[in-house]
């Protein structure tokens, strides 16, 4: 089986934490600044642990402060989406590093971001606006605020990513509320660094349908039982959680366990540069240490897009390329 060819869908992807390093080092050298530290010998993004990888994450943004750079960032991670069999991706954007919060210049980066998109066609893409943890419940209201104002188009979700040990869900309520009566879809991510508490958290104040990561909901089986009945779709990603040492290694992972008891389990790959991996790499390595097959895959892809914030016309477009029998 070509696992790279094989038709995809990923719902959990970082914009930004999918450029590609030669990309970001081209814009460094279009700018003249320095990028210290962010680069190994190999010119590949180093970090060690998860505080580090958002330092090197942030620096490495810093070169993309226009338009133009994100409309060129858009299509390259996109192309990139393609040659690994991906017909339908949501990616996350933020408002943080798109235009700083402001309003007019956030609608800037989402033209340039649609311009981006329509250079790669053979993809379906569409964009959920993210706070930040970490930056706080305030900014957090405000992207909110900006993304409500947003809706339509490619931008049909909102979520929040960043470092997860801060504060609780609770004080971001207000935020995904706002996004909420807009209409968007939303996620959040939870259950990574932290354990299944922060799951259960997640699902009780900010009303998502979608869990960023979620693999440590296997810790709780109340959890897990409540996942199921909820009918909450996990957007998983395997290469990242061991990237990160949220798990030692593949054979140890939680993804199987969660799917056998019933709960949406989804593949993607969060921010594949950082974490040395591709989607066809966690196709192969799902194959290798599980044992899934393309009906597996399907059976997956499928989840994922009835979970999709995309409309019923395009999702039922899609959903035929993913034909298999179910396992």
């Amino acid at each position: 089986m070509n696992w790279q060819t094989l038709p995809k869908t990923e719902l959990h992807l970082h914009l930004e934490g999918a450029a590609p390093p030669a990309f970001i080092q081209e814009l460094a050298v279009e700018q003249g600044v320095e990028l210290n530290g962010v680069f190994d010998a190999f010119g590949k993004y180093q970090w060690t642990d998860f505080a580090e990888f958002l330092d090197c994450y942030t620096r490495a943004c810093t070169v993309l402060n226009s338009p133009d750079a994100f409309r060129r960032l858009a299509e390259a991670v996109l192309r990139q989406s393609a040659e690994h069999g991906v017909i339908y991706t949501e990616i996350f954007i933020s408002p943080d590093f798109c235009g700083g919060g402001d309003p007019v210049a956030w609608q800037e980066y989402l033209a340039a971001l649609d311009e981006g998109a329509d250079a790669v066609p053979e993809v379906e893409c569409r964009w959920i606006a993210t706070a930040i943890r970490h930056l706080g419940p305030a900014k957090a209201i405000r992207d909110a605020r900006i993304t409500a104002d947003s809706v339509g188009g490619r931008l049909t979700g909102f979520g929040m990513g960043g470092e997860e040990r801060y504060l609780t869900a609770a004080d971001f309520a207000p935020a995904f509320a706002i996004a909420g009566e807009a209409g968007l879809g939303l996620t959040s991510h939870a259950g990574e660094v932290v354990g299944p508490e922060s799951v259960r958290d997640t699902l009780d104040h900010l009303g998502v349908t979608r869990i960023g990561h979620g693999v440590r909901s296997i810790e709780d089986t109340d959890l897990v039982s409540r996942l199921v009945a909820e009918g909450i779709t996990l957007e998983v990603n395997p290469g990242s959680n061991i990237a990160l040492s949220v798990y030692d290694d593949w054979a140890d992972h939680s993804v199987a366990r969660l799917r056998d008891a019933g709960v949406k389990v989804t593949l993607s790959t969060d921010d594949p540069p950082y974490f040395h991996t591709t989607m066809t790499h966690e196709y192969e390595m799902m194959n290798r240490v599980f044992g899934w097959t393309r009906a597996d895959f399907d059976a997956a892809n499928r989840l994922a897009m009835e979970a999709a914030f995309c409309d019923d016309a395009t999702r039922t477009r899609l959903m035929t390329q993913f034909t298999e029998t179910a396992p």
